[in-house]
């Protein structure tokens, strides 16, 4: 009886994911996998200082490997053979990827052997939902409280790392698009991340060690966890990261994750470092790191025409008129956001899903991730008005705005802005302690007194500003804005769809 009801356990977790891999085929298919980019620079008729910035979106670029992906290690056919790399050379093939880069190749030849390490060891890594245990979190919290408990993972997991634009976020999502899906897997974005473990440490207020709690909850829902741009800059982060991951990987979590800085390099100068030094121990332990040595920047190939990043000064009433035109016949009118905690923003104009926002407003005021990710839930364009040069004085502000830009690429947001300079130029104040002490000995030091007035030497805002950049040129593209439009569009036809059906009903 018991070997019946193993056969139809196992049939209907393979029915699941038959379909499930259908489905996600489906959608994949949908995708534009190509982009190029451009830029170029107009200079408005009434006023001599305004130009609009175009940079491109962010492109898939690669070439034919040089080994057959079909192929197993003794050279025999495996026609079953599946994971990120084979379908890399898949999607060559087809010539749906053109042209490579043998700094990515050599990625994707460390995710390929993760795939093929997790393929082979998924029941011990206990990734098929239908089969692992079935413990919820407080279970295993209230278990350990009386039988020490520890399982690490048999596979180790990959930390991916480079420069900005190099393709790290676009490899992890083509390892992941191939998991199978009745795995328990979870692709998220750092911020979000620590989003929801903040808000689930609030939620077990008075346990004894509720990040063990929280650990057990991530764990039972996923373990194989993939975090995208991994950045520590926040002490409370710092703090937490540590015992939390220990608790994960002695719960089993294999961590693959994406980072501009190298392990050694994350939250380099932050305050109390030394309490997040053993984190850094844990996963360079915990997982294969991997540094991906292209320096391209592929957001920066340029191809589109026009843009919705206006350069000058004294532009207000320009971008009032830009934002009337998009919201069209609808009425603008101050509104609220929603963010975290029962919080409401005020949003000073706001119609259609679009939001209208002086600088001042979203970053120079006490604000987080947390109210970026509430506004771009409701709107899904943000007119930024002013965004200033960066430097000493606003460098607060600066890591606000690095965060927006974060949130709203993240959400696939619309960023329409008027600004002091270029990306590039907004930034150009920002510099590293390695970037100072090239430009003269004692600028390094974070004094005021500095050989170049105004400069802001910040390792961590250092390293941000090269992303920011890179998003802000994608997010202004041909590709992405169209993008943009089509899915809004997509969206409006179905509420349409939905409307009509109430109507009739």
């Amino acid at each position: 009886m018991r070997a019946i009801a193993r056969s139809v356990s196992q049939c209907r977790s393979a029915l699941q994911h038959q379909a499930c891999q259908y489905s996600s085929g489906f959608v994949r298919r949908q995708k534009l996998l190509i982009n190029t980019y451009s830029g170029f620079v107009y200079k408005h008729a009434n006023n001599a200082e305004f130009d609009i910035f175009q940079r491109p979106r962010f492109s898939v670029i690669s070439r034919a490997l040089s080994i057959d992906a079909a192929h197993v290690t003794n050279g025999v056919a495996d026609v079953n053979r599946a994971g990120p790399l084979v379908e890399y050379e898949r999607r060559i093939a087809t010539g749906e990827l053109v042209d490579g880069d043998a700094c990515q190749v050599g990625t994707l030849r460390e995710l390929q052997r993760l795939y093929d390490e997790l393929v082979q060891s998924a029941d011990a890594c206990r990734l098929d939902r239908y089969t692992a245990s079935a413990k919820s979190g407080r279970s295993r919290w209230l278990w350990s409280r009386f039988i020490p408990q520890s399982s690490s993972s048999p596979v180790k997991g990959l930390y991916l790392y480079g420069g900005v634009g190099t393709g790290k976020t676009m490899l992890m999502d083509l390892f992941y698009d191939q998991l199978k899906c009745s795995w328990r897997k979870k692709r998220i974005h750092f911020h979000d991340f620590m989003l929801d473990v903040h808000r689930c440490l609030r939620k077990h207020q008075g346990v004894e060690d509720p990040l063990e709690v929280v650990a057990g909850e991530i764990s039972d829902d996923a373990i194989l966890l993939c975090l995208d741009e991994f950045m520590v800059t926040d002490v409370a982060d710092a703090l937490i990261l540590n015992r939390l991951f220990r608790h994960l990987f002695s719960n089993g979590i294999i961590l693959v994750s994406t980072s501009n800085r190298a392990p050694d390099k994350l939250y380099e100068g932050g305050l109390q470092r030394d309490l997040f030094l053993p984190f850094i121990a844990s996963l360079k332990e915990r997982c294969v790191v991997h540094e991906i040595g292209s320096a391209v920047d592929y957001r920066k190939l340029t191809s589109a025409e026009q843009g919705f990043y206006f350069v000058g000064k004294d532009l207000s009433g320009f971008l009032i008129q830009k934002f009337q035109q998009l919201i069209g016949e609808h009425e603008a009118g101050p509104q609220e956001a929603e963010v975290v905690m029962g919080r409401t923003l005020k949003v000073p104009l706001g119609a259609d899903g679009i939001a209208y926002f002086p600088f001042e407003e979203l970053c120079d005021r006490p604000m987080g991730a947390a109210d970026y990710f509430g506004l771009c839930k409701k709107y899904h364009t943000l007119a930024l008005e002013g965004v200033p040069i960066f430097g000493l004085h606003n460098r607060t502000a600066a890591y606000r705005f690095v965060t927006l830009v974060d949130v709203m690429y993240e959400n696939k947001a619309r960023l329409l802005c008027t600004a002091e300079g270029t990306p590039f130029e907004l930034f150009e104040k920002i510099v590293t302690i390695s970037d100072a002490q090239q430009m003269a000995p004692r600028t390094s030091s974070r004094s005021r007194k500095n050989d170049d007035s105004g400069l802001c030497v910040d390792n961590e805002l250092g390293f941000a500003k090269d992303r920011t950049i890179s998003r802000l040129t994608e997010m202004n593209s041909k590709e992405y804005l169209e993008h943009h439009a089509a899915t809004i569009g997509e969206k409006n036809s179905q509420e349409g769809t939905i409307h009509d059906k109430t109507v009739q009903a």
